[in-house]
């Protein structure tokens, strides 16, 4: 009996549910299988949320190459003083 290897889809699936049932899941960042690689999109509150994303991905898709379209959203107050009219 030979094993065949899970498909991209399944996979991607899995580290979908992974992501929701975590700290990470109310976040709204996607996973989409894409030829042969993984796309990463959504917007996050930090770098440290991007990174642990980042992690668990390496973790369950680590022998797909993964492209991060990740958004950190800016949280910090402004730099500049805002014109009103």
């Amino acid at each position: 009996m030979s094993h065949q290897p899970e498909s991209l889809e399944y996979r991607v699936a899995h580290f979908s549910e992974k992501l929701a049932a975590g700290e990470c899941g109310e976040l709204g960042v996607r996973a989409e299988a894409r030829g042969g690689t993984v796309l990463l999109t959504g917007t996050v509150p930090s770098v440290h949320s991007r990174d642990d994303i980042l992690r668990i991905a390496r973790e369950e898709l680590a022998d797909l190459p993964v492209h991060c379209d990740i958004v950190v959203a800016e949280t910090g107050p402004p730099i500049h003083a805002e014109d009103l009219p």
